[in-house]
């Protein structure tokens, strides 16, 4: 009869599983869903919408003056970004993906 002994797992084996399980903890689970200040106007068929400064959508009404031109300025969320351009997310916050998972409540919630 032969006697099995035990597999020891090598530490750098060990460490970079427990490194990938904790950030995936740590990134899976946010409550609020990507989101980037766009120029609702600037919008380009190749690029998408122009990401501007965040105080353009912070103010009571979305359209801002700067200089000679006026800015929509509104949020836009889980948006692919490329540079100073989003496209293909949302303006609806509710419709943004809701990206639940390890360590998450039903709703996504942290």
């Amino acid at each position: 009869m032969e006697r099995r002994i035990p597999r020891r797992l090598r530490s750098s084996t060990v460490i970079l599983g427990s490194m990938g399980a904790l950030a995936a903890a740590l990134t899976s689970c946010g409550s609020e869903p990507d989101k980037r200040c766009v120029d609702r106007d600037s919008y380009d068929a190749l690029k998408g919408y122009r990401v501007v400064d965040s105080s353009a959508c912070s103010g009571s009404s979305t359209a801002k003056k700067r200089g000679k031109k006026s800015m929509d300025g509104d949020w836009y969320y889980d948006a692919d970004v490329s540079g100073r351009w989003a496209d293909y997310g949302t303006f609806d916050k509710s419709q943004a993906a809701d990206r639940g998972g390890f360590g998450c409540s039903g709703s996504g919630g942290g």
